[in-house]
């Protein structure tokens, strides 16, 4: 074996991946068929759940100054993401181009080998292992691929992946310039004969997407030319910004497509490999990282020999109904941006539920990705498959908090009650989790009556306290594998 595992795709979803498997001591080699960063960002945001995920690997610092904001949208109708009562802000803007420079830097600083201008062309999967080939007659052999290149992506055609779906209907148009100045547009504002959008971006370009209603997808060899934007732009805004300096331009669709499954024996997906959806709220690279955050950890336990390949079951399982959301949430939003006439009734209707705060908690909820929640057996508890909560901790005369826990990518006990029965419970286990006494400073839930709980790496509760304790072992053995 060349390595461990072979994770194709150097965008956000890969370099993610890369620094989870290395958090976890495994091998691993980032190729990617680009020579360098593009600096590109097709997206441009963060949403709450990445902020969470980041923030409890230490990365949030890495960004800078960050502004942050509470406005959030479904389908271009405004919502106040405040509603959801998180401890933590999303970033209004954050171009993907400074994600993916962050996380390669964390990736290589753990150990990543990331090598770039290596184009995957094929594969052989076995029983022992996947063989990856290379436009440039080179292979590497490794235990596991992981698919992360894209819609396009080379390595789930080559494994035989089905990706069933609908095809694009429509054609929109993005572009990112300099050298204009541009009105703010909300996505989804309709003009006569389509939508616009533009933004300003953090270093003084705007963004700005623009698509003429019944502009039907085309086969493009390459992105399209400026002028074309600029025409586009004029007709339906009548603004002429074809003096501006193109900074990328791109063309994009809405097709909706999901694979059937995660993983076929050594292969597995991520990010737009296995999901591909309208961009809308750069849902598509924050669903992308938390595929990779859920898959990294139980894929390193595997490969080092401490679970057994069962647990790879569990990101299909998890990560599947997350991608069949994610289609469903941006092809309603499509309705609400692409549409024309027709929809405005549908259009006011919602904003009018959107003023009941239970709907749009629900559709905050749904946008930011902090809906999601796991079936990890157990019980009814309202913390079991959730995310553990930010929450204030004292460890020892230490203050601290259920983030910084998470900060080694291992599994946490965490015993708010001081209790020498649970730890010892614990103790074959803990060469893979970490066991922690510490006390609130606030409530874990909302009942305040929690005194322990098992945490996943990915920071999902997978076991909660009161009770006996008796059940303890049987979840320490399903998500870490058997005793020492």
């Amino acid at each position: 074996m060349n390595t461990a595992v072979i994770v194709a795709g150097a965008g956000p979803t890969g370099l993610t991946l890369a620094g989870e498997l290395r958090l976890a001591g495994v091998d691993v080699i980032v190729v990617d068929r680009l020579p360098a960063r593009t600096g590109e960002s097709r997206g441009i945001g963060l949403t709450l759940r990445t902020t969470e995920v980041l923030d409890q690997r230490g990365l949030l610092g890495r960004f800078g100054e960050l502004e942050t904001g509470s406005a959030g949208h479904f389908g271009g109708i405004p919502l106040d993401l405040t509603v959801l009562g998180a401890p933590l802000q999303a970033p209004r803007v954050v171009p993907q181009s400074t994600t993916e420079a962050v996380l390669e830097a964390w990736a290589r600083e753990l150990g990543a080998d990331i090598r770039r201008g290596h184009e995957v062309v094929g594969l052989d999967s076995d029983t022992d292992g996947v063989t990856v080939h290379f436009a440039e007659h080179a292979s590497l052999r490794a235990d596991y691929l992981v698919g992360a290149d894209g819609g396009r992506s080379v390595v789930r055609k080559a494994a035989g992946f089905d990706f069933p779906g609908t095809p694009a209907t429509t054609e929109l148009l993005l572009a990112d310039v300099r050298g204009v100045e541009i009105a703010p547009r909300m996505i989804g504002q309709q003009v006569s004969g389509g939508m616009v959008m533009s933004a300003r971006l953090p270093d003084g370009a705007y963004r700005i997407i623009v698509g003429e209603r019944g502009a039907a997808p085309r086969r493009r060899t390459g992105p399209p030319d400026f002028a074309e934007v600029a025409d586009v732009w004029k007709r339906l805004t009548d603004v002429d910004i074809s003096h501006a300096e193109p900074v990328w331009v791109s063309a994009f669709g809405d097709a909706a497509r999901l694979v059937t499954e995660y993983r076929r024996g050594r292969v597995l997906l991520a990010g737009d490999a296995a999901h591909v959806h309208l961009p809308a709220g750069g849902q598509g690279m924050n669903t992308g990282i938390q595929d990779a955050v859920n898959l990294g950890w139980k894929l390193a336990a595997v490969v080092r020999g401490k679970a057994p390949t069962a647990l790879l079951d569990t990101y299909h399982g998890e990560r599947h109904p997350v991608g069949q959301r994610l289609l469903v949430n941006t092809k309603a939003q499509s309705l609400f941006i692409l549409g024309g006439e027709e929809v405005g009734p549908l259009r006011e209707v919602l904003r009018e539920l959107v003023a009941y705060p239970a709907v749009e908690r629900h559709l905050a909820a749904r946008v930011s990705g902090l809906d999601i929640r796991y079936d990890v057996g157990g019980g009814s508890h309202p913390l079991l498959g959730a995310r553990l909560p930010r929450r204030g901790l004292v460890r020892g005369a230490q203050a601290t908090d259920t983030a910084a826990l998470l900060r080694p990518g291992r599994g946490v006990l965490l015993d708010l009650t001081d209790n020498p029965a649970l730890r010892r419970r614990a103790q074959p286990w803990t060469d893979r989790i970490d066991v922690v006494t510490a006390t609130a400073t606030e409530p874990i839930d909302a009942d305040a009556r929690t005194t322990a709980l098992l945490v996943r790496p990915d920071g999902h509760v997978a076991w909660v306290a009161p009770g006996t304790h008796d059940d303890l072992p049987t979840a320490l053995d399903r998500w870490f594998g058997p005793a020492r």
